[in-house]
């Protein structure tokens, strides 16, 4: 059977066309010509090398190397086409170039063999610029045929499950992890001309705390006891603040054992900053520098396209309190209210139903928030002044009554960061421990722990300290235009198939 088009065949015929690859793989290692047996290329050029110094190299002989998409054979020519990490490019073989031999081994190459070519480089009649092959070497055989050209690998379950095969054949999958690569890169060079230094914290942890998160567990064999899987990097973060270590970051694998859908992943990146003597405002201000060089960076502007909107990456992003965000969205004022009887009544009338008959104004105001006004906020806009209820690991507002030096960033109805002015009251702290604690006991599974280690390293003072940390993959989404966080991902997790 021959393989002379781009693409693959029907369900009917896979084992036949396997069948083929294996019998031609077989043929060449009995001729002593095992592509497997290969272990280096002089590959001194990429496609878009070759293309874009074409008036450079016209005429010279070069090296490329990659994976073949194309084949036509004509006769005693044939026209083929090169994939590389770059690009691709098309190379021109002539029997009368390289022998009948070795014409008769190229004609016999399949689609998706990982070949290299040495030729010179030419243009052809049509303008495109190619390669007239003096050598091509087979350098890995493929022993299944990609999926058809036109069509490509488009189930979104199969793109997951086979990243590698997803990588080959659908180009914008290719850039979406190279820009991610440039974002993560961007950041870092950003912390580093800052005076940040990149630190690693533990990934396995005796307690889970520093978020509100269902962690994962894990058993220590020799130690005899279970760990947990990291669902924050926050607290060893801040012990590095406490030893004089003023500037830090660490970009990082979570585990949080939560639901999943379009923005939640098992495991995910983040990366957490904590910067001494500064505040949650100047790590707004560092957040909008990091998003919009970032932004212009893999897309040549602050003003992208995301999903349908039109969204606007250039600073200063919009700010507004919590409280003032659901006034707007629903007109009710929970911090008006004169203790947490009211509210609960509000809330009732807000229709906003809670399991907890003891709910307070600030955990109210935290539901009030999440019903009528996050899938609102589509421009750049960071919420501040979050309840100390839900932020145990924030400075207080000292000027507002029960509310934290604290704010998230919503962007598109999601949202992409979280920052504080960082608690640094060790008794302040062990307070909001053991109030976490009790909410843990009433069943709340995602609430903290008490982390000793961290309370003893408060004890020893730490400065005023700003903190935040940016979910990576969310931001890769919004700067690729990705709708779902399995897009951004190269190995999303996924339920096994059944035997």
């Amino acid at each position: 059977m021959d393989d002379n088009t781009r693409g693959g065949a029907p369900e009917q015929e896979l084992s036949e066309l396997l069948q083929i690859r294996r019998n031609k793989l077989r043929a060449l290692q009995d001729e002593g010509r095992d592509p497997y047996r290969i272990v280096k290329f002089d590959q001194e050029l990429y496609s878009t090398d070759v293309v874009e110094r074409f008036e450079e190299l016209e005429g010279q002989t070069v090296s490329v190397a990659g994976r073949m998409t194309s084949k036509r054979i004509m006769g005693k020519a044939s026209f083929a086409h090169l994939l590389d990490y770059k690009g691709d490019i098309q190379f021109y073989v002539r029997r009368d170039d390289i022998g009948e031999d070795e014409y008769a081994r190229f004609k016999a190459l399949d689609i998706g063999d990982i070949v290299g070519v040495r030729g010179v480089v030419f243009k052809t009649r049509t303008g495109e610029v190619s390669i007239h092959a003096e050598r091509v070497t087979l350098l890995s055989k493929s022993l299944r045929p990609l999926p058809e050209k036109y069509h490509g690998l488009r189930d979104p379950e199969l793109r997951y499950r086979q990243r590698f095969v997803d990588l080959i054949v659908n180009p914008e999958s290719r850039e979406t992890f190279v820009k991610r690569s440039k974002i993560i890169s961007a950041i870092r060079t950003s912390l580093d001309a800052k005076g940040f230094i990149e630190v690693e914290t533990p990934v396995l942890n005796t307690t889970a705390s520093g978020a509100a998160a269902r962690p994962f567990v894990t058993h220590h064999n020799s130690l005899g006891i279970d760990l947990y899987m990291r669902i924050a990097t926050e607290l060893h973060l801040k012990m590095c603040i406490v030893g004089g270590l003023e500037r830090v970051y660490e970009i990082g694998r979570l585990f949080r054992n939560e639901g999943m859908d379009a923005t939640h992943n098992p495991e995910f990146t983040s990366i957490e900053i904590y910067q001494a003597y500064t505040d949650y405002e100047g790590m707004m201000q560092l957040c909008e520098e990091l998003i919009a060089r970032c932004c212009a960076l893999v897309n040549g502007t602050t003003v992208i396209s995301y999903q349908g909107h039109q969204i606007d990456l250039t600073p200063p992003f919009a700010r507004m309190s919590m409280n003032d965000a659901v006034i707007e969205y629903s007109g009710a004022d929970f911090m008006a209210c004169a203790d947490d009887a009211a509210a609960r009544a509000l809330a009732a009338r807000l229709g906003i139903e809670t399991e907890d008959k003891t709910a307070t104004k600030g955990q109210l105001l935290a539901l009030a928030f999440d019903r009528f006004v996050e899938d609102k906020l589509v421009q750049p806009t960071f919420i501040t002044d979050y309840p100390i209820e839900i932020s145990p690991l924030s400075k207080r507002k000292y000027d507002s009554d029960g509310l934290t030096e604290r704010f998230e960033l919503f962007i598109a109805g999601s949202e992409y960061a979280n920052a504080f002015s960082e608690l640094n009251d060790p008794i302040d702290q062990r307070e909001r421990f053991a109030q976490q604690a009790r909410e843990r006991a009433k069943g709340d599974d995602e609430a903290m722990m008490i982390d000793e280690d961290f309370c003893l390293a408060l004890e020893y003072g730490m400065p005023p300290t700003g903190g935040i940390g940016i979910g990576i993959d969310r931001l890769v989404m919004l700067l690729t235009d990705r709708s779902t966080i399995r897009d951004v991902l190269l190995f999303p997790t996924m339920k096994p198939l059944a035997d």
